[in-house]
């Protein structure tokens, strides 16, 4: 049996935030706003797995389909 990934211990609301020129982001309600997306998106993720192992599929396919998916967002910010 192949071996278990680690689970990630990340508690979100221990993130120290910064910004692109590495400063600390201090603003309460951005600093929530961060934490309550990161739980809602681990939340999301943790269901659409268990979903598909309960479907038959292969877990170690859908954490790579879960990374790559991740990976592939775009920063619709981003100067050209």
């Amino acid at each position: 049996m192949a071996e278990r990934p680690p689970r990630s211990k990340v508690d979100p609301a221990s993130i120290r935030w910064r910004t692109p020129a590495g400063e600390p982001v201090g603003c309460v309600a951005k600093l929530d706003v961060l934490t309550e997306n990161l739980v809602e998106l681990r939340q999301m993720a943790q269901d659409a797995l268990e979903d598909a192992i309960l479907m038959g599929c292969d877990e170690a396919q859908m954490r790579q389909v879960l990374a790559d998916l991740i990976a592939g967002l775009e920063n619709p910010y981003a100067k050209d």
